[in-house]
């Protein structure tokens, strides 16, 4: 999936290889998984505040459509 967002924003392969060649030299072997784990963690929180605020609003609406149906 990441590597069709990559796509997406006109990145071939040679430039995704280049980048993790340059994050590898930064951030060295070790650190790197290190890293994903950070990254994947905060991947997981946004989705969770973008569920959440779906919900919200879900609720909300459902609330409006009911207050419109008793003023009928």
């Amino acid at each position: 999936m990441a590597l069709s967002i990559l796509l997406l924003l006109g990145l071939g392969t040679t430039e995704i290889i280049l980048i993790a060649l340059v994050v590898l030299l930064l951030f060295g072997g070790r650190k790197i998984p290190e890293l994903m784990k950070g990254i994947g963690k905060g991947v997981k929180s946004f989705k969770d505040g973008v569920k959440g605020v779906e919900e919200d609003l879900k609720t909300d609406d459902d609330k409006k459509d009911d207050h419109t149906e008793k003023t009928k």
